[in-house]
């Protein structure tokens, strides 16, 4: 297996369970990487680092059935891994540019990170 090969079912592995609390020493073993390497691998690769890469992916699910559904804050604060809605309002203002309550209210167009294939 190539070390591309080998990326790309670390990211099958974090896409299969966004939901879930990940480690770093389990996704890097997904790639059998050491750690240090893998997080140097995919921030060459992709320019984000591995936390930031499932913030964004978990922040656009979470703008997504915001959208879709009429699923209280609250619960999809905690659905996505945030503590606190106060917390999750705070990442979702950082990556959509609006709140939560605005996004649902005013139906606005949110910013979305796709998932990632290496080639």
């Amino acid at each position: 297996m190539t070390w591309v090969e080998s990326l790309q079912e670390a990211i099958d592995y974090m896409e299969e369970h966004l939901l879930d609390d990940l480690s770093i020493e389990s996704i890097a073993e997904k790639a059998n990487f050491s750690v240090f390497h893998f997080q140097r691998t995919f921030v060459i690769l992709t320019d984000i680092s591995v936390s930031e890469y499932l913030r964004r992916r978990r922040l656009t699910l979470a703008a997504y059935e915001l959208m879709e559904s009429n699923t209280k804050i609250i619960d999809l604060a905690y659905k996505y891994g945030y503590e606190t809605p106060e917390a999750f309002s705070k990442a979702f203002r950082k990556q959509h540019g609006v709140a939560p309550t605005e996004a649902r209210k005013y139906k606005r167009k949110l910013k979305s990170y796709n998932r990632l294939v290496i080639q």
